[in-house]
């Protein structure tokens, strides 16, 4: 196994110590130097990832979409001429990471993805035709990458040079997957940096809510005497009397002079519900995610429409972006001719009649076998390769077949199915 971190290969300077180096290239989140990090959370200009992962709506997105995408299935294949074969997966997508398995190696390239706007992995392995078998997702913050010197130069965009924590990169093992690129940059531009007022608002309405209840935001009520003049003692003393009755749930019992009248919160001061609503319609409309899934509403049609045409657009408007991201990226790293898919159609689940009556459908026109259609319900293949056959149904059957949907209970005649007839003895 080759160790490109071995000094040897990237001529660490003597003398340097690793934390002096990181300290010296701690990269920032985006192109107008963001800082990172600062501790008042509430400042625009001080939302740091970490900081950034506390709001829920943040976190709520980033989680959804790396976990769509690193539960899909990924398929591999071979275009030759006019024709696409289906490969077994290559070692790359079988055990890509020292840690943890494929889905977690995409977790975490989606997480950079998400909050960085950069997935930057290092190439660790090659087979003998040097062709990637293992790549390690770097951490976005430790990686710098110049790119701003004049074109054609060393440090430009179309030769940048590339350091991790102070130590430079040859550009043939970095694999980088920026998400938004501007013309002539490399690094992406980091969503976290782009709406760091966005996100701010978010949580200083989070602290505020925090606050108020933390520290009581404002008095439970009036407790007065209309009777007498309490003195400063007496009056510290029946305080806390009160409050103790009222953290207790016990009853409070007074004399006749005494009135006793709670506080309800204003209207004003419960608009941060509203606020932290707006705060999550807001990040998901920069991740493309339908706001009701990470905190926030959604008006219009869309809410009458069914939860399968709502994962469709899911899909399609959040994660095709990302997949077609990540399979073009990943999929220069295999031989040439070959390339990966990420099954989409998984995450899309429908009822039990309604997949028959797919897979139905799919058995007719000879799209699918009965074998494949029985791998997609986890069913062992027909014995013999009884399961094998492509043949459409019409052809297969040699004799009347009512296309449509047939229901066993009634004749075709009965449920106004065209018959067709085909001669018998063309198949075979």
């Amino acid at each position: 196994m080759r160790n490109p971190f071995r000094p040897s290969n990237w001529g660490w300077t003597r003398g340097s110590s690793p934390a002096a180096r990181v300290a010296g290239e701690r990269r920032d989140l985006g192109p107008d130097n963001v800082a990172w990090p600062v501790d008042d959370l509430a400042s625009p200009g001080a939302v740091s990832e970490s900081g950034a992962l506390r709001l829920t709506p943040v976190f709520a997105a980033g989680r959804l979409l790396a976990s769509s995408v690193s539960s899909l299935p990924i398929q591999q294949y071979r275009r030759t001429g006019d024709a696409t074969m289906k490969l077994p997966l290559s070692s790359l997508f079988r055990s890509p990471s020292a840690q943890g398995t494929i889905d977690d190696w995409l977790w975490r390239a989606m997480t950079s993805l998400v909050y960085r706007g950069n997935a930057v992995g290092l190439v660790m392995e090659r087979d003998w035709l040097e062709y990637p078998t293992r790549i390690e997702w770097l951490n976005p913050a430790l990686v710098y990458v110049q790119d701003q010197m004049p074109m054609g130069e060393r440090g430009s965009f179309t030769d940048p040079v590339w350091t991790y924590a102070g130590v430079e990169i040859p550009s043939y093992d970095i694999v980088h997957i920026p998400w938004m690129t501007m013309a002539g940059r490399v690094w992406g531009l980091s969503p976290i940096a782009a709406y760091a007022v966005t996100v701010s608002t978010g949580l200083a309405a989070q602290k505020f809510v925090d606050d108020y209840f933390r520290n009581g935001g404002q008095p439970p009520g009036h407790f007065r005497n209309t009777q007498q003049t309490v003195d400063q003692k007496d009056a510290g003393i029946i305080k806390r009397r009160l409050v103790q009755a009222i953290r207790t749930r016990e009853p409070i019992v007074y004399g006749k002079d005494w009135e006793y009248n709670p506080i309800t919160i204003s209207v004003a001061e419960a608009q941060f519900c509203e606020t932290q609503r707006l705060s999550a319609t807001q990040v998901a409309a920069i991740y493309g995610i339908p706001p009701e899934k990470i905190g926030g509403e959604t008006g219009g049609s869309y809410t009458y429409s069914s939860p399968e045409q709502r994962q469709i657009e899911f899909i399609q408007d959040a994660l095709l972006p990302y997949l077609v991201k990540l399979e073009n990226h990943l999929g220069v790293q295999l031989p040439r001719g070959q390339y990966i898919k990420f099954n989409a159609d998984a995450l899309i689940r429908v009822d039990i009649l309604t997949r028959h009556s797919v897979y139905e459908k799919q058995r007719l026109i000879g799209k699918n076998n009965i074998d494949e259609i029985r791998a997609l319900e986890d069913e062992p293949p027909l014995p013999n390769g009884a399961g094998q056959d492509y043949t459409p149904l019409p052809i297969l059957a040699g004799s009347k077949i009512a296309v449509p949907q047939i229901r066993g209970d009634r004749p075709p005649q009965e449920q106004g199915l065209r018959l067709i007839k085909t001669p018998r003895g063309t198949h075979g």
